[in-house]
């Protein structure tokens, strides 16, 4: 096993760039876990949100690699008031003997050095999510204290260390029952790295449940013990006591189960999800094993998630592909053997195959390789063919055993392979003729001068009113103005050749440029802000919410990709002698007039966009260097399936629930 201490780092000096000496004093060496705090992004990704909650996915990793390898039951990870974490488990426990290359401790050799692990040459662990060996070391470089503690033979050792540097040696601080073993580790994020520390719970929930999930028979328990204001709990004497939130997941039906939580709140056409497995073990440096488990719904959307040693593979790979070419191989040979089809009719596509399904594909394999540094898209070559067999064998035997349900599922694809035809016909409509041919733009647009996409924005108000103001006040070198007409369809109920035949949806097709859907083409969008400038009421936030559900479901990479923002014009005009503010929240509202008084004050509550005149609406809202503006991410594209198909979908009782269960969180709401 190689072990790698030193990163050198080469700096170029300002003699080197001015053509001076170039020389041994201009290597610098970075010790140890240094170059981790130095450049933190490449090993967790950022130093933001994400990278803070990345430190908990890494050691949770270790533990699951303990379970994959059949040692680890449970895991437990508390976040604790001052927003440290815990995270303990049952494995066996990080060795504590002696390294025989480095002469230390494995533990501490584990806790200080890069690329030290079991997970290299395959003797610790045949399957790993984990691959570089630098998740623990990785943390502790990045924690201001970390501290350890093994469980083994009967024994309690400990190791604290701090940002990257033990602080105290590897020692016996108690004994244990010698049936008792498994590793404890606690640490606190370092300030001066990550931009906050301020760990989110919903975020770390959906991650664990995902591990769970994709393990089944593991337990993960979460627990929050922060207070939240408001929300205390009263003990027997009356007094408060702190809020925490708790959360355990244990799926013994593994990826079943997590289909079924995916289709949650969809009507299905089975029951039961189809589920199959398959392994490789004729080579040992090919070893894998495949799970599939898929259900179709009666939406029009697909939800398929791939999986390899539980990484989150979003752009999918080589067992992407075994899968989507099994599915279509298969459901087309069933149609045609039993006359479904007949020898004039086209095969059904793959997109036709798919619409309504939801599947998990997890693969798990000895030596995956990723392509790129992300870990996002799976390259073994070998397991497309493990897919596609597992896929085949499995969907046939099902289809040909389970007619009933046969029939509803190419019912399904049939219906939707018409309304593809249909669709086609409709998109050629939607179509623009070139880039640059005004003429085909819809006529309610008013367009900026400018061609450069990367400079142009566009703003999409609804009604008239506002969008004369807007027309009025934009700056028309890079502004463009799109009004809409009332609320636009709800994409989430509908079938996309309904979707082509709305004339507002028609009308924002054209005017972005690029198409949808499997058309969808980056390099034809007119705009790289696309601005969703609503009214602060009700009806706005509907409207809003419409908007990203149809650019969610049929123009993903425009919120991939950043170009989706939301406007945030002003709640309010304070005017006093000598003093005006626009302010957007009610909360700055009251704390602005605690700070000026209160006495003589007007404040104009602004019920719409289309009270502003078109001064006030550039100062507010449309202009560069003074707007408020919010950007549409996608972190987790499961969670937003899961919120659109809540919010947008058929079934009313589930959104009910939500309501009643978020309704004590909206403090004022003004309808």
């Amino acid at each position: 096993m190689e072990i790698k201490e030193n990163e050198i780092e080469l700096i170029n000096g300002a003699e080197t760039a001015q053509g001076g000496e170039y020389d041994a004093s201009q290597i610098q060496v970075l010790e140890g876990l240094e170059a981790v705090r130095r450049r933190p992004g490449m090993y967790i990704g950022s130093t933001d949100s994400r990278g803070l909650h990345h430190l908990v996915y890494e050691i949770v990793d270790n533990a699951i690699d303990e379970a994959m390898a059949g040692y680890c039951t449970h895991i437990y990870v508390t976040i604790h008031a001052d927003n440290s974490i815990t995270v303990v488990d049952n494995g066996r426990g990080i060795p504590v003997d002696i390294h025989p290359k480095t002469g230390k401790s494995a533990l501490e050799v584990a806790l200080t050095m890069l690329h030290a692990g079991g997970k290299f040459g395959g003797s610790g662990y045949k399957v790993s999510g984990g691959l570089h060996g630098v998740g623990l070391s990785v943390v502790n470089a990045l924690s201001v204290e970390l501290i350890a503690e093994v469980r083994r033979g009967g024994k309690i050792y400990r190791q604290t260390c701090s940002r990257g540097v033990k602080t105290s040696e590897v020692e016996v601080v108690g004994d244990c029952d010698p049936a008792e073993h498994g590793t404890s580790i606690h640490f606190v994020p370092d300030e001066q790295i990550f931009d906050e520390v301020d760990y989110e719970y919903d975020v770390v929930v959906r991650r664990l449940r995902e591990l769970a999930f994709l393990n089944g028979g593991v337990t993960i328990v979460v627990t929050d013990e922060r207070p939240i204001p408001g929300h205390e709990n009263l003990g027997e004497n009356g007094e408060k006591k702190p809020y925490s939130r708790r959360d355990k997941f244990h799926f013994e039906g593994g990826i079943v189960e997590y289909v079924r939580y995916i289709n949650k709140n969809k009507e299905v056409l089975h029951p039961d999800p189809i589920y199959f497995t398959a392994a490789k073990t004729d080579d040992p440096l090919e070893t894998a094993t495949v799970e599939v488990a898929l259900q179709y719904n009666d939406g029009y959307n697909e939800n398929v998630f791939t999986y390899a040693n539980n990484i989150n593979t979003i752009e999918g790979g080589s067992h992407l592909v075994g899968f989507r070419a099994a599915m279509t191989r298969v459901v087309n040979d069933y149609a045609r053997k039993f006359k479904i089809l007949k020898e004039s009719d086209a095969n059904l596509t793959g997109d036709d195959i798919r619409e309504g399904l939801s599947a998990i594909v997890s693969v798990k394999l000895t030596e995956p390789q990723f392509e790129g540094q992300t870990k996002t898209k799976l390259g073994n070559a070998y397991i497309r063919s493990l897919v596609d067999n597992a896929v085949t064998n499995g969907l046939t035997v099902y289809l040909e055993e389970n007619p009933a349900q046969a029939k509803l599922i190419l019912d399904k694809c049939l219906s939707a392979s018409r309304a593809r035809e249909a669709a086609r016909k409709a998109r050629e409509l939607t179509r623009r003729k070139s880039v640059l041919d005004s003429a085909a733009l819809p006529g309610k647009l008013a367009d900026c001068s400018e061609k450069d996409p990367a400079k142009c924005e566009l703003f999409i108000v609804e009604g008239d009113s506002a969008g004369g103001s807007a027309k009025e006040g934009r700056d028309r070198h890079f502004q463009a103005i799109l009004p809409l007409r009332g609320k636009i369809l709800n994409v989430e109920k509908t079938r996309l050749d309904k979707v082509l035949g709305n004339a507002e949806i028609k009308c924002m097709i054209t005017a972005f440029g690029a198409g949808m859907d499997a058309d969808f083409d980056e390099t034809k969008l007119r705009y790289h802000k696309i601005i969703c400038m609503t009214d602060a009421d009700v009806d706005g936030s509907h409207i809003r919410t419409l908007l990203l559900t149809f650019f969610y479901r049929h123009m993903r990479p425009m919120i991939e990709k950043g170009y989706v923002y939301i406007a945030q014009p002003p709640l309010y005009l304070i005017k006093k002698p000598n003093f005006e503010k626009y302010v957007y929240s009610d909360e700055e509202l009251n704390r602005t007039l605690d700070e000026i008084g209160r006495d003589r004050i007007t404040v104009q509550r602004y019920k719409g966009l289309g009270e502003m005149n078109p001064e006030q609406l550039w100062d507010t809202t449309m202009d560069p260097d003074k707007r408020i503006m919010l950007q549409v991410t996608m972190d987790d594209a499961m969670l937003a399936d899961e919120v659109f198909t809540l919010l947008m979908g058929d079934r009313v009782e589930p959104r009910r629930e939500f309501i009643e269960k978020n309704s004590k969180l909206v403090a004022d709401l003004d309808i």
